[in-house]
């Protein structure tokens, strides 16, 4: 989204209107579907119930949702990511668990505690810990990366749609 943004500075700002920008930035990008949306807040701003609401706030409203749908598509993901690395400590902690009481059964039946019957079950707890590591690691990881690339984004696409709305109102369009 950075590179998104850098070309949407380098093509819409050095447009002579909003509407040729906004034609000049790529299709499907998030900037294309903000600058769209306040170009479209412009043409339909008329009706009975939406002329009560000024051009600024109406403009304001239909730009700043669509800056919300951009977040929200940025944060797809992230609550199961979220999820994955804080529960698979725990998944690892019930293997734990589950060969310990492994153990313990292997040395209840065979009524002395010897290795043979305590390092099998100890080294599947083990496995089982390892595993669950290994999973919750990289997702917490991989989580607090997105937050923080999307945290910039997010400033990258605050500051178009401030910038764009100016702009529209200046009705430059």
């Amino acid at each position: 989204l950075s590179g998104q943004a850098t070309d949407a500075r380098a093509k819409f700002w050095k447009s002579a209107s909003v509407q040729a920008g906004a034609a000049s930035l790529k299709e499907g990008s998030p900037f294309r579907f903000i600058a769209d949306s306040g170009i479209k807040a412009t043409e339909h701003h008329e009706g009975a119930l939406l002329e009560q609401i000024d051009l600024n706030t109406w403009v304001s409203m239909s730009i700043q949702r669509a800056v919300d749908k951009v977040q929200s598509r940025l944060q797809d993901g992230l609550a199961f990511l979220a999820t994955v690395g804080s529960t698979a400590p725990f998944v690892g902690l019930f293997g734990t668990v589950w060969g310990i009481y492994h153990a313990l059964t292997a040395i209840g039946m065979s009524g002395q505690a010897s290795i043979d019957k305590v390092a099998g079950p100890v080294g599947e707890a083990l496995i089982m810990t390892a595993i669950g590591l290994a999973v919750a690691v990289p997702a917490v990881l991989g989580y607090n990366f997105l937050v923080r690339r999307n945290k910039s984004a997010m400033e990258e696409v605050r500051a178009f749609a401030a910038d764009l709305h100016s702009v529209v109102l200046s009705g430059n369009m």
